[in-house]
């Protein structure tokens, strides 16, 4: 079989690659360069701690132990370790924590000298704070990750073309050719669309609908920051979250840093405004020991691949079955999932767990509106 995949970013990487597993001859067009979208600016925070309807949950539940599966030096599995001070935090925190018992994920309450044996830069919360630990949890360097996925599908004999945007998918009887904007045509027998945030333009190069939420006008559900810090001389082994900042190891001594209380101030046509970097970094010393004089050493704005109902898009968009599209937040922890997935689906094997998220749902009737982003308690 011949298939082109569009899109190069950690999703289409890892679908490349199951598709090589499985002895398909594929060509991946990238428009820029492998990673350049949402891949390079994502927390790379694997879980499903808080993710909802059920059959979200149990696709990202999958995805979690999909990555302990696919062992590397790009995975972390060393857990999430949340702090909740407030009394709303800790009542959210302890309704979560029974719901995700029942639905038999991995999570622990654990006492104060537990979660400073755990991280010991941790900076005491007041009395009465509770601490839940999320063992299953990890992070990723997503660019690693990249790497691994890219690495095996050329290895399975893919074709990477990058500089190659695409303006045209033509479905027959016989098959797909994809145009890029060069003139060069791609031929296959099924193309799959994974497009990131640009899922929508290439859809419609098909003449499909597949409806994102476009960063530019969708605030926080769309947009983050994301700051990184200099390196620092503090111990911090894992994700940490709090109410008014979220962190974990960047290499090198470095923080990954994210406050979702200033999301809704992101505006990805413009740079960080110092004020909200300043603001962050202001947050750090009251979290994590060790960390005074810390700088900024890079601060973007993330822009999430958010389908417009906020749910994971996978499936044929076309009735000849000839255009698969893939569109979906939590890319990073998806993907390993996705690889065996969507691959077994272009092979004509179902899955179950991809069973809900088909994109016919925007065609045969109107999608509900998309939720905001997980938050903490008093967070807007």
């Amino acid at each position: 079989m011949r298939v082109v995949v569009i899109g190069a970013g950690v999703v289409g990487a890892a679908v490349a690659a199951g598709l090589t597993r499985r002895g398909a001859r594929v060509t991946v067009l990238e428009a820029g360069v492998p990673g350049a979208g949402t891949t390079a600016t994502s927390v790379a925070w694997v879980n499903a701690n808080n993710k909802t309807p059920k059959a979200y949950f149990d696709l990202n539940h999958a995805a979690v132990w999909a990555h302990h599966q696919l062992p590397g030096d790009w995975f972390f599995p060393t857990g999430n370790l949340e702090c909740a001070v407030t009394g709303e935090h800790r009542e959210l925190l302890d309704a979560r924590v029974t719901r995700l018992l029942g639905l038999g994920y991995p999570v622990e309450r654990v006492t104060a000298r537990r979660a400073l044996a755990l991280e010991p830069d941790l900076v005491p919360p007041p009395t009465g704070t509770e601490y839940v630990f999320f063992p299953g949890e990890g992070y990723v360097q997503p660019l690693r990750l990249l790497g691994r996925l890219l690495g095996e599908a050329r290895d399975g004999g893919a074709g990477l073309e990058c500089g190659a945007e695409v303006v045209a998918i033509e479905s027959s009887a016989s098959g797909v050719r994809v145009t890029v904007a060069d003139g060069r045509a791609f031929a296959g027998d099924v193309v799959v669309t994974c497009a990131g945030r640009w899922t929508q333009h290439v859809a419609a190069t098909a003449g499909l609908t597949v409806p994102m939420l476009d960063p530019a006008v969708s605030g926080a559900v769309t947009n983050g920051f994301l700051v990184t810090t200099s390196p620092v001389p503090a111990r911090l082994s894992r994700v940490l979250t709090t109410a008014a900042l979220n962190l974990r190891p960047d290499g090198g001594g470095r923080l990954l840093l994210q406050s979702l209380p200033l999301d809704g101030l992101a505006d990805p046509a413009t740079p960080v405004p110092e004020e909200v970097r300043a603001e962050i970094m202001a947050l750090l010393p009251g979290v994590l020991r060790a960390t005074d004089g810390a700088v900024v050493e890079r601060a973007v704005v993330g822009q999430r691949a958010m389908p417009g109902d906020g749910l994971t898009v996978a499936g044929f968009a076309d009735a000849e079955r000839r255009v698969y599209t893939v569109a979906t937040h939590s890319g990073v922890t998806l993907a390993p999932l996705l690889m065996a997935e969507v691959a077994g689906e272009v092979f004509g094997a179902e899955s179950e767990l991809l069973a809900p998220f088909r994109p016919s749902r925007f065609t045969d009737g109107p999608a509900g509106p998309a939720p905001a982003p997980a938050r903490r308690p008093g967070q807007q």
